[in-house]
């Protein structure tokens, strides 16, 4: 069932606005699957084999509390494997299901005598019901930024799970120098268009009652120059004009200098939503 009513949001069409850039565009790699594909196989490319994000360990403890070993699971879009390499070691079968062949070819490497781990490659909003059978946790990290059609993907994940369906997403708050610039200096910043709020409301259109879980992460910035901190943590300022005295002032309370290199820590959350499928 589907709620209705006069007062009713079309959560899905916000969305898909969201998608679009911040001159309501859609991006390229939002809609092209080969620019996807090269751009996951540079990133593997670049990639120790089987490295992952150092804050992934923190939304795994959390994970790990809804998955018993006894339990079938099934990851949507496992990217470099921030979590299917736990999942891997923890459950007795896994399905890893992504649109990037690249990346599943880089997760076989990595794991080539794991035997109760395998592979489907398809997008995940257009799978059939044919393609893929149920499994008892059914769960996706990070990885529906590209979904247009998001109630689809999200009536996948609720048919296909028989236990529980979780989704994860780091969120905010920008790191904080960008609050100041906007504050102080009036500069357009690129804060986050979509957040994991789109999710409890997509799932509350959809009469699912979710969960909400918030983990407090911290992630270490490191530079080999001053120069570099500025040029990067610049990124997300909009305007054309930009005067670099206003981005070393806003940058100067949360920077530390040591041993010749420029450190950042920025305090930010993943959002955990889950729910019993219906």
């Amino acid at each position: 069932m589907t709620r209705k009513g006069p007062l009713a949001i079309n959560f899905e069409a916000l969305w898909q606005e969201g998608m679009k850039d911040w001159h309501g565009h859609m991006p390229e790699r939002m809609v092209n699957d080969q620019l996807e594909e090269q751009f996951w196989a540079q990133s593997v490319a670049r990639k120790n084999m089987g490295q992952t994000d150092p804050y992934a360990a923190r939304i795994f403890q959390e994970l790990q509390k809804s998955i018993e070993p006894q339990h079938s699971v099934l990851e949507i879009g496992p990217g470099w494997g921030n979590y299917t390499f736990p999942l891997a070691d923890r459950v007795n079968k896994l399905t890893c299901v992504d649109s990037s062949e690249s990346m599943l070819q880089y997760l076989q490497q990595c794991m080539p005598h794991q035997e109760h781990v395998s592979y489907v490659h398809a997008k995940w909003e257009r799978l059939e019901k044919e393609e893929i059978e149920p499994h008892d946790i059914v769960l996706g990290v990070n990885c529906f930024y590209r979904m247009y059609e998001i109630k689809a993907a999200l009536a996948h994940m609720n048919r296909l799970a028989t236990k529980r369906a979780i989704i994860g997403m780091t969120t905010g708050p920008i790191q904080p120098h960008y609050e100041r610039l906007y504050e102080k200096y009036g500069y357009t910043i690129k804060f986050p268009r979509r957040d994991y709020i789109e999710f409890l409301n997509l799932l509350y259109e959809m009469d699912i009652y979710a969960d909400c879980q918030i983990i407090p992460l911290e992630r270490v910035y490191s530079y080999e120059s001053y120069e570099q901190l500025v040029t990067t943590q610049s990124k997300k300022i909009l305007n054309p004009d930009v005067q670099q005295a206003h981005v070393e002032e806003s940058l100067q309370p949360f920077i530390e200098e040591k041993d010749g290199r420029y450190y950042y820590r920025h305090d930010f959350h993943a959002a955990l939503v889950s729910w019993q499928p219906k």
